[in-house]
């Protein structure tokens, strides 16, 4: 096992080749307009373990650039540690903020083992959330985010995740308002639960909102099993893949426990 590096690591995962590699790298979550209108099969009643072991695997373990992968830590796990605290920016003409801090307060009831409140204020917080019209999209992820004006800046909402191998330190969400309902509740949702970890995208997840060719617009029962998996107290983040599959079947069988799925 490598010896933990004190040095700040962060991970890539992105629609497009846009940014050359730095020393933070951050995990990116990109979400286009188009992927909507693919549609998959409903869900299902039940997932085998199989299936949700994979979905996993594939979600948290990796990024999509893989040239941006500097350090390995998109092989690792990664998650808060610390209690999330969040901070909703609203700055769009029509109104979101009544529906993301509902989607917040759901989730310690989804996830049992997150932590998570409304921060007091902007700086006490460490997941930042803009609600942005179409026509503030780019420039806000281009000052706000990354204060590099020279960006390209993809899709229609975005997460950068700030991590090390001690869990994450940040999260980042830029979600645009006017493109729709659907397409609002598929950004808010796909990109507020990468931001807690699971960077990565799959087109093979057919039941998963971690897939751009979806047509998901909520947090399905097996995104559910995926997060609970991730936030299971025995999962430590920085654990890689190897470290990881010996446990899989107790952190399956936790994540049951706690959502009532089977």
């Amino acid at each position: 096992m490598q010896k933990p590096s004190n040095k700040l690591r962060t991970t890539a995962r992105m629609s497009c080749r846009f940014m050359e590699q730095v020393r933070f790298l951050a995990v990116v979550s990109v979400f286009l307009v188009g992927a909507a209108l693919m549609t998959t099969p409903a869900h299902a009643a039940h997932y085998d373990d199989d299936e949700v072991a994979q979905g996993f695997y594939k979600t948290v373990f990796g990024a999509e650039i893989k040239a941006l992968s500097w350090g390995g830590q998109s092989k690792r796990v990664k998650k808060y540690v610390a209690p999330v605290k969040v901070w909703i920016d609203n700055r769009a003409r029509l109104n979101r903020l009544r529906t993301v801090r509902r989607f917040i307060k759901s989730l310690p009831i989804s996830i049992p083992g997150l932590q998570v409140r409304m921060a007091n204020n902007r700086k006490d917080a460490n997941f930042h959330i803009y609600v942005v019209d179409s026509e503030d999209y780019v420039r806000t992820v281009q000052d706000e985010v990354y204060n590099d004006r020279s960006m390209e800046v993809p899709g229609q909402c975005i997460v950068r995740v700030l991590s090390r191998r001690s869990g994450i330190l940040r999260s980042d969400a830029v979600i645009v308002s006017d493109q729709g309902r659907s397409v609002f509740h598929r950004c808010m949702v796909e990109e507020i639960l990468q931001g807690l970890g699971p960077v990565n995208d799959d087109k093979s997840l057919v039941h998963s909102v971690f897939n751009d060719e979806s047509s998901f617009d909520y947090f399905t029962p097996y995104d559910r099993l995926i997060l609970n998996m991730l936030y299971s107290p025995h999962l430590r983040p920085g654990m890689t893949l190897k470290q990881v599959k010996p446990m899989t079947p107790d952190l399956l069988l936790y994540a049951r426990k706690v959502t009532g799925l089977r």
